[in-house]
């Protein structure tokens, strides 16, 4: 093992108990960058699986309405538009909501990311989360479908401060060989709370003329969700920490020191200047906003084919997700073991963070991940509204044609992101240099010994 300036063994492979003396800046000594020794905590993998419940039940509140559409469609039709395009529209934007919210207040997040940490965001989503899961309770009533999008609505600023943490807090709290899976770990939980959307609704709430009884169903969806968000919420009030007492790397202490201090609107021109980072942009968009498309109208293309089959519709989208989700966690491994970030299309979520991470380091992970996320809300937004109107005028071949094509120009443009690592860069140089000065200490102390 390398050892440190105070003889230690190598800081970056060390695990402290919280216990740790955090070092602090007072009067007579000032926190530099050669005084820091970086640590990984016990407590990371606590707040990291903390994150990905709160982050599973915000994803899933986005898809388990569209899931069960031909349900809502029926239970909602006296408060629906009576035009077929502007009603199933309208149920479209149970989801689009989320896409649309997130475009416009992701600039403040972000901001209030950098200021104030990732303490006081994710108390704010998992608070709003419960808020709009406790609304949707209240709204279980045939007239009652502009409060369901209002509580959908309180979901979707909810995600605003939840999408974009998973490379922040695995930068923050994990060492640079395990940054990586730490953040497929983070972008798992969401892709869970898909899976679970897709699976859940169907079992609990099914098609029936009946209206009081797909009350009841509504009721224990709601219900469910409205209890499992709260008791998140209390959790993260107890448990979730800003971050650690010691950084997990010296690359990233700068990292966030210079977030905190960082001009915000000189941060976006640095990015949107970074070439790369902007084909990132735009691939990643047309990727994932590829995937929420499809999330949303998945019940109405299963029920063309398939009539009656509602049951099967969210099969088929657990399918879809789970192999997301393998795809997501092997791309993580492979990343913290190689290093190498040219996947293409499976698990293109974890990748996407940590790739934008590199390439414009030492810029905020939470603007980085902020823009990506609202370019994928912006071609989900896009992608969705052209296809419910291509299934309508034309067919749901052409439809799904059309999104290939989509895929494919994506996955183009996705060989030409420059594979310039910055954040890799800086860490070697920073411990090229702890290593040249330990010789020159231990050569020192051998000199003086000798004399």
């Amino acid at each position: 093992m390398k050892s440190t300036m105070n003889g230690q063994t190598d800081p970056t492979l060390k695990v402290a108990e919280d216990k740790t003396t955090r070092v602090t800046e007072d009067k007579t000594s000032k926190v530099t960058e050669d005084s820091i020794l970086p640590q990984v905590y016990k407590r990371r993998w606590i707040i990291l699986f903390l994150f990905s419940f709160v982050s599973l039940t915000n994803n899933f509140q986005w898809l388990h309405l569209n899931i069960i559409g031909d349900v809502l469609l029926n239970y909602y039709n006296a408060s629906l538009p009576e035009d077929k395009f502007q009603k199933e529209t309208a149920l479209d934007w149970l989801s689009m909501v989320y896409m649309l919210a997130y475009i416009p207040l992701i600039f403040p997040s972000t901001w209030l990311l950098d200021k104030k940490g990732l303490r006081v965001v994710i108390i704010c989503g998992s608070f709003l989360n419960a808020v709009g899961a406790w609304i949707k309770v209240a709204c279980v009533n045939p007239d009652r479908f502009a409060l369901l999008m209002f509580g959908q609505s309180v979901c979707s600023v909810a995600q605003i401060f939840i999408l974009g943490i998973p490379a922040r807090l695995a930068a923050i709290w994990f060492g640079p060989n395990q940054v990586s899976t730490a953040t497929s770990l983070g972008v798992f939980g969401n892709q869970i709370g898909a899976a679970v959307g897709f699976l859940l609704p169907p079992l609990l709430v099914k098609y029936s003329p009946d209206i009081d009884l797909v009350s009841s169903q509504l009721y224990t969806l709601f219900y469910i969700g409205a209890g499992v968000t709260t008791v998140l919420f209390l959790l993260v009030l107890v448990i979730f920490k800003k971050e650690p007492p010691q950084p997990p790397s010296r690359a990233q202490w700068l990292a966030v020191r210079n977030a905190a201090s960082q001009h915000y609107g000189k941060s976006l021109l640095r990015l949107i200047k970074n070439r790369g980072f902007l084909l990132l942009v735009l691939t990643y968009g047309i990727n994932t906003g590829s995937y929420y498309a499809i999330a949303t109208l998945l019940n109405p293309v299963v029920l063309h084919y398939y009539p009656g089959h509602q049951k099967e519709a969210g099969e088929i989208g657990l399918t879809v997700v789970i192999a997301g989700i393998v795809g997501a966690i092997l791309a993580g491994v492979w990343l913290d073991k190689t290093k190498t970030f040219k996947f293409f299309m499976t698990g293109y979520l974890p990748v996407g963070f940590e790739i934008a991470a590199e390439i414009t380091y030492p810029e905020s992970e939470g603007t980085s991940s902020g823009l990506l996320n609202a370019s994928a809300q912006l071609f989900g937004i896009i992608f969705t509204i052209s296809m419910r109107a291509m299934m309508n005028e034309v067919s749901i071949f052409g439809a799904n044609i059309t999104l290939s094509s989509f895929l494919l120009l994506g996955t183009i443009l996705t060989a030409f992101i420059g594979a310039n690592y910055r954040r890799q860069t800086a860490e070697k140089e920073r411990i090229s240099r702890i290593d040249f000065l330990d010789i020159n200490i231990i050569k020192t102390k051998n000199d003086k010994n000798a004399a």
